[in-house]
This record gives structure tokens, sequence and C-alpha cells, in this order.
């Protein structure tokens, strides 16, 4: 948006630390969908996307920067309020989305960047995924089809690779974004016998890796993934929870209504309809709306670095 839209926020010092327009603008339109400030308030629409860079020293610049300059605007709990509510509920299985959830920013898409840019991905393969990826920022492309898309696009690798790959870029670019009391809480539960289990609509390869320090095993994470023979990969979709398609993904699971359910983007509201306990976290402008209408508690965790 034009700069006089937004008097509040130093556009040539943002670009000096290492941020292009664009990403500042879409920066401001991610996390206004969580906080409001009069700084922003008639930034005006821009497409809704997490623009993290793939570095994480800028992930983490960019995120605490924001949290510094911006105010929550839903009522949130505090992080002891937050414990208290989950212990009280004395869940037998705990349900936790993951991008925004367990960690901040979107893991999926920044992989799927991260991807194209380390060469794992060929240059007609990235041609088209970037194709795609912007019209599901137009609104063209459907959530199901973009979170299959981008599991699909790394047919015909090796798996190995893959889990190679996706464990290198956890490492350097998400494991800095934990949420630790998220981290802390799921040691909690875990120690209490609680089952754990994680939905995603990011590939499993990534979840399965990112979710081990949270004491989520790999056979209990329902996540989009496609089928494997021999070690490859193929474009036969098996699964991709999102939306309804997460309760369904639990329902097949045996897990109808899980004690407690922990999401942050509307995609998460069907599973947390479903829930005893549901709790919206690091919510989405949409999520927050759901959850102000539905009751349901709201918290905000901070990353180590704010």
């Amino acid at each position: 948006p034009p700069v006089s839209l937004c008097p509040g926020i130093n556009f040539a010092s943002l670009s000096q630390a290492g941020f292009l327009l664009e990403d500042v603008a879409n920066w401001l339109q991610y996390w206004r969908n969580r906080f409001q400030s009069g700084i922003i308030e008639s930034c005006g629409h821009v497409a809704v996307r997490d623009f993290i860079n793939l570095q994480s020293f800028y992930s983490i610049r960019s995120l605490v920067l924001v949290q510094e300059l911006i105010s929550p605007i839903l009522p949130t709990l505090s992080p002891e309020q937050f414990f208290h509510q989950v212990q009280s509920a004395h869940p037998a299985v705990a349900v936790f989305d993951c991008d925004g959830t367990l960690w901040a920013g979107d893991a999926g898409s920044d992989f799927m960047r991260w991807s194209m840019d380390s060469g794992l991905l060929s240059r007609e393969a990235c041609d088209w995924m970037d194709a795609r990826y912007r019209a599901y920022l137009r609104g063209e492309v459907s959530e199901l089809a973009i979170c299959g898309e981008m599991v699909q696009i790394y047919r015909d690798l090796r798996e190995a690779e893959l889990r190679r790959a996706t464990h290198t870029f956890f490492e350097r670019t998400v494991r800095a974004r934990i949420f630790p009391e998220m981290l802390e809480l799921c040691h909690q539960l875990q120690a209490q016998g609680v089952t754990l289990w994680a939905v995603s609509s990011t590939n499993n390869w990534l979840i399965e890796d990112g979710v081990k320090d949270f004491g989520i095993p790999a056979e209990r994470v329902l996540a989009a993934r496609v089928r494997v023979t021999n070690g490859l990969i193929t474009e036969e979709l098996l699964d991709v929870p999102t939306d309804e398609g997460k309760a369904q993904s639990l329902a097949r699971a045996g897990i109808e209504h899980p004690d407690a359910v922990f999401g942050n983007s509307i995609h998460d509201a069907a599973m947390l309809a479903i829930a005893k306990h549901p709790f919206a976290v690091n919510p989405s402008a949409a999520l927050g709306a759901r959850a102000v209408a539905e009751g349901w508690p709201v918290f905000q965790p901070k990353l180590a670095h704010a």
C-alpha cells in the first residue's frame, strides 16, 4: 500500500532491514489478522500469505518487530490461565494443528519456496508451482487443491531424500520459530499420559520431523501425504487434512470428539468444533471472530526471542 496510508510504519527502515516493499505489505496484512492498530488500520487489502523470509534471522526479526509495534485486539488468556484451563479439562486425547499453532508461520509454503531455491525441484516444477501458488493467492485455486499439489510436486523423488531435506529445513528455518509455551504444554501433557496427535495440511515429512520434539510420534501425525512406492514418491494423494477434512481424518483414526484441540486458522475451525475443549492459539482474523462467537478461549503465545 502507499506509504501515506500507513504513516506509523517506517518503510524505509524496514527496507534497509532486508524487506521488499511487497513483503512488508504482505507482512502487515498477515499480522493484521492477529492484531489491530491505527497505524495499519487503513492499509487496505493485500493478498494474505505468510511472506516470512526463509532465513531464520529475518523470520524472527519480523515477528518480534510486529509484536512490539502492534497490540492484541482479542481478549486472550495469560500463559498461566491457558495452562490452567487445559489442565482443568483433564484431556485424555489432545490434537494440535502445527503451522501457526506449534510454531510461527507457514512452514509448508516456506518449505516449498526453500525447495525451489535449493534446487530440490526442477525449473519446470518450480515455474508450475509458482504459477499455481500465485493463483491460490488470487483465490483461483482452493485451499484443498493447493495443499495437495504442494505434496504432489515432489513426485519421482526418493522419500529418503525428502526426509533429509525437510529435516535440514526445519532445523535451519522453523526451529527458531517454535512457541516455547506450546512446547512446554505438550511436554506436560505427555508426562501426564495424554495421547497427542498432530493434524496438518502441510506435507507429512516436514510435520513428522517437526513434532518429534513435542512428543508426537509419526504414527499419530495426520498430514498431507501421497503414496510412496519402492521408496519413490508418487502423485497419488492419500490424505489432505484441511477444513472439514481435518475432522474427517481424525474420525478415520477413531477420534470423533477429541478432548482438547488447538488451532490457529479458519481451516482448523471444523476440527475445533468437534472438540470438547477447543482452544484458538495465535488465531487469524477469521478464526478470532469465530472464537469470539463460539466462546472459545484464545491464547497468543510468544516467541522465545520476543
